[in-house]
Formats: structure tokens, sequence, C-alpha cells
């Protein structure tokens, strides 16, 4: 299986040689039809999978959860138990999968680590200055440092938005390759774009690919923290382009929507678009991730009412 590796590596490594080529790479990339990539999204909405299918469904997306918690009022507490979560979802049912990860704030990291240790689940870290990423290079580097000293094995970081929408992508490029060299080989970084602040689906597109030639080994829609995070439609566009990236390069980078995906048959969706637009290979959480508090709950729920054709009661899982 394709797997990334440093930017300068791929076969695409000569269009970021300078602010002129890279900008003339991304304004040559094929313009967004917005019609038919909407549209394409809700017909694929629209499919209807078999109860088998959709056990397998909601187990694989339980396995794909980063449970987050990104609030000011999170302690340690709250993290030690938001882990033991993560690692046994359902404490009635050690049939059901753990979560991809637990995703925190730098300084909740090693509690997090404490709380999932010798487990498969991942710690994720938001840095660079999350959710708004307006601070000096320094400070976002330091940022990140802090996370991966305390054993972050994943890295979130968001794009300076403002750099982006200004047209200066090569700021935007050089901060991601260099928190990607902070990241070493212990971390995978997930690069947000924030895709409601991007206006547009050809800057979707644009900031998809500028990611991924600076290294990314994600690329995620949203912080959660504004009023359009995750849909069908962004998540689509983003998919078709680790597809096309991959075709180019040989290097299979994976794609994480974030925020507002609730319920099971939002998240059977997202699965949806996964296998029919980027293939069977993202069908994994080593290349797919769902960016979710709730998610879970929900995704509980639906596993015990196929497993026992009724619905639980509200204690039935733990108010995150």
């Amino acid at each position: 299986m394709p797997t990334n590796a440093p930017a300068a590596a791929h076969a695409l490594k000569d269009v970021a040689a300078s602010d002129s080529t890279l900008r003339r790479f991304l304004h040559g990339l094929p313009g967004v039809d917005a019609v038919g990539l909407e549209a394409r999204a809700a017909s694929l909405g629209t499919r209807s999978i078999k109860t088998t299918a959709k056990a397998y469904a909601i187990d694989l997306a339980i396995s794909m959860v980063d449970l987050t918690t990104l609030e000011g009022a999170d302690t340690p507490g709250k993290v030690r138990a938001l882990g033991a979560k993560a690692v046994r979802p359902d404490p009635t049912d050690r049939s059901t999968p753990s979560t991809a990860a637990v995703c925190v704030y730098p300084d909740m990291v090693a509690t997090a680590k404490e709380a999932v240790a010798g487990t498969s689940v991942k710690v994720a870290s938001v840095a660079t200055a999350f959710p708004a990423g307006r601070a000096a290079l320094s400070v976002k580097l330091a940022d990140v440092r802090d996370a991966v000293a305390a054993g972050a094995d994943e890295i979130d970081m968001v794009i300076d938005r403002g750099a982006f929408l200004a047209g200066n992508y090569m700021k935007v490029y050089d901060e991601i390759t260099a928190v990607k060299e902070v990241c070493g080989a212990g971390a995978r970084l997930k690069v947000i774009f924030e895709t409601g602040e991007l206006s547009t689906y050809d800057n979707i597109r644009r900031a998809s690919w500028l990611g991924m030639l600076a290294g990314a080994d994600f690329i995620k829609t949203s912080t959660g923290k504004v009023a359009v995070n995750a849909t069908p439609a962004n998540t689509l566009l983003m998919l078709e382009a680790v597809r096309d990236f991959r075709a180019q390069t040989g290097i299979q980078v994976g794609v994480k929507p974030a925020g507002g995906i609730r319920t099971s048959k939002d998240a059977i969706k997202f699965l949806v678009l996964v296998n029919e637009t980027a293939g069977e290979d993202w069908l994994d959480n080593h290349w797919f991730r769902f960016g979710a508090s709730s998610l879970l709950n929900d995704l509980l729920m639906q596993r015990q009412k196929l497993a026992t054709g009724r619905y639980s009661g509200p204690d039935y899982v733990t108010v995150d």
C-alpha cells in the first residue's frame, strides 16, 4: 500500500520550487463544478445498505473516530474518562472496537497517553495556535514541539487562512513543511484547512493540493469551531484530491472530516463517499477519520439496536 513520504521525494517536487511555480500549479488545477459536486455528493448520500453491511459500517466508523475534547474547561479527569471511553467505548460489549484516537490540546497529551497506554488508541493533539492559527511561526512550532515531546502520535495543525486567501501560498507551504519537520518520524501530520472560511470549492481544491505537496499525512476539513464544518460536498472534493494525488505521485494521504457529523446515518454516508470516490484503500482508520465528540454515542446506540432489536435507555452511553 502506498504511504506518505517527504515532500521533496515525490514526482511533483518542482512545483514548489518558487512562489510563481506553486501559484501557477494551484491555479492551473481544474475548476470545480459546484452544481455537479453537490449533486454527486447528494446522490451518494441516498445509497441504502443492507443490515449486515450496516453492522460492518458502524464498527468501521467507530474505529475511525478521533474522540475529541477541545474546551477551555478540559480537566485531567475529563481527559482520562475520554481515554477510557476511546479504549472501551461500550464496557458491556468487549467486541466493540476501540476508537482510532483521542484528540486533545497539547497540555493534555501526557494525561491522554497515560489513559490509553498499552492500547491501539493514538493520541492526537491540535497545535499551531489552534483554532485561529494567528501566531508567529516560532510560537506554532513551539506548540508542536511541546505536544510531540509529551508523546503525541499525531498533530492536527491549522493553516494560516489569511495568508492562503491573500494568495501567499508559499508562506502556507513553508509553515506546513516546518511543522512536518518538527513532527519527525514519530508523529503523523493532519493539516486543517477550515473549509468553511475558504469561500469557494476551487480554494478547497487548491488547499488540498497545497497541503499534500507540503507533506501532509492527512488533510482535514475543519476545526469544528466555525459555523460551516465538514459537509459531504467538501469531503468529496478532498477525497477526489487524495485519489488524484496518489495517481500522480504514488503517495497516499488520509482525509479527516471534522465538525457536524453527529449520527450513524451521517457517518455511513461519508463512508459511501470514501468507497465510491477514493476506493477501498481508504476504508481504514490509517487513512480516514471522523473528528467528532457526540458521534460515538449515536454509533453505540445504533450498534446495540442492531444487536438486540431495541434502543437502550438514555443512560446506556456516557454523556461527553
